[in-house]
């Protein structure tokens, strides 16, 4: 190996290119939609999806059925092939073992989480993965792009992307679901509703750091490790309930051996609020991040404004994964709708939430 190639494949060289994936995630999502032409977007944004993955209208959450299958086909591309080389430092066989070792978020556990294996709705089918396993091909596919672009070497020498093939084909590569829910506050006076922000900070979290995106937004995992836990919290609402309590009000994710949902107050309150019809969730599709192929529930709820104040009202401006971004509220209107779609370095699923719930913001309404 020569010593062009050795410093290309240091560790420094490997931060550079992590740096510049980091700070630039909104620029490379554009040109990874380039790379997949031809693949249904949602609306107007950069989020891949397919036809069966649309809804007509928004469906409550509540009519979602999820499936498991304990011994799911394993992914073809797992992200340990010598196509990945080429996004990963020398002594690293993994890209969490590069992120571990050379540029470690605050948060990154190797957690269980719920592996979508398919979706004809209104059912959604799950087997098992783990969190790693989405980032040694989403994060590696994208730090590949980001190495080929900051050296001008061209977008057509992308082994890893185009192993991968179709990124909307959920038995290529691990699919890890978050849930990307924006929350509406409802003023029944007037009939006008808000909504409010995260930024990611990439130095909190793995995955969109930089970018703004709804919130909350989680992966679809257990709150704790083993069977009792992760046959317990297969439930959308739950993982959503948790979110709330982490992004909106600074609680932490950690949550003991002897937690239970039904002795844990805030669930509770939000429980009650939901079957008082004052907090509403539901469910507008599934899209694929063309950078990343991070994979998206598309999901809004709205709250009541009573509902919101008493339960979401101490809302924090800084949480374990960025800061809130508006936090006074920002009107859901055309022009705020347009502007962080189009304009501002938007997640591309939050950019197709936010136009999602314009298009469907009629059925709203209580």
């Amino acid at each position: 190996m020569n010593a062009n190639a050795r410093a290309n494949g240091s560790p420094q060289a490997w931060q550079e290119v992590r740096h510049y994936l980091n700070g630039h995630r909104h620029e490379l999502t554009r040109v990874a939609e380039r790379l997949h032409p031809g693949y249904e977007r949602v609306g107007a944004t950069s989020l891949l999806t397919r036809a069966e993955w649309r809804l007509t209208d928004p469906l409550p959450l509540d009519r979602v059925a999820l499936t498991w299958h304990d011994h799911a086909p394993a992914p073809a591309v797992t992200g340990g092939e010598p196509q990945a080389r080429s996004a990963l430092p020398e002594g690293s066989a993994t890209y969490a073992q590069a992120m571990a070792e050379h540029g470690r978020p605050r948060l990154f556990e190797n957690r269980v989480c719920y592996r979508l294996l398919g979706v004809e709705w209104p059912g959604l089918r799950f087997g098992r993965g783990s969190y790693f396993d989405a980032v040694d091909v989403g994060e590696a596919a994208a730090h590949e792009l980001a190495r080929a672009r900051l050296r001008g070497e061209g977008e057509e020498g992308l082994p890893l992307r185009t192993l991968v093939g179709d990124p909307t084909d959920l038995g290529r590569r691990p699919a890890l679901p978050a849930v990307s829910m924006l929350t509406l506050r409802r003023d029944g006076r007037t009939g006008e509703m808000t909504f409010v922000l995260h930024w990611r900070d990439p130095a909190l979290v793995a995955h969109a750091g930089g970018l703004n995106q709804v919130m909350p937004v989680g992966v679809f995992q257990p709150a704790r490790e083993g069977a009792a836990a992760e046959a317990e919290d297969f439930d959308l609402w739950k993982c959503v309930v948790r979110e709330y309590s982490e992004e909106f009000l600074g609680h932490s994710e950690l949550y003991g051996e002897a937690f239970a949902y039904d002795s844990w107050p805030f669930y509770l309150r939000m429980e009650q609020a939901r079957a008082e019809g004052l907090v509403r969730p539901f469910v507008l599709g599934l899209g694929v991040d063309p950078l990343t192929f991070a994979t998206d529930v598309l999901a809004v709820t709205v709250f009541e404004a009573e509902a919101f104040d008493a339960i979401l009202g101490d809302l924090v401006e800084e949480n374990e994964e960025g800061r809130v971004v508006g936090m006074t509220g920002i009107p859901f209107c055309a022009d705020q709708v347009t502007r962080y779609v189009h304009e501002e370095p938007m997640q591309a699923a939050g950019a197709a939430v936010l136009e999602l719930a314009w298009k469907h913001r009629h059925a709203f309404a209580p």
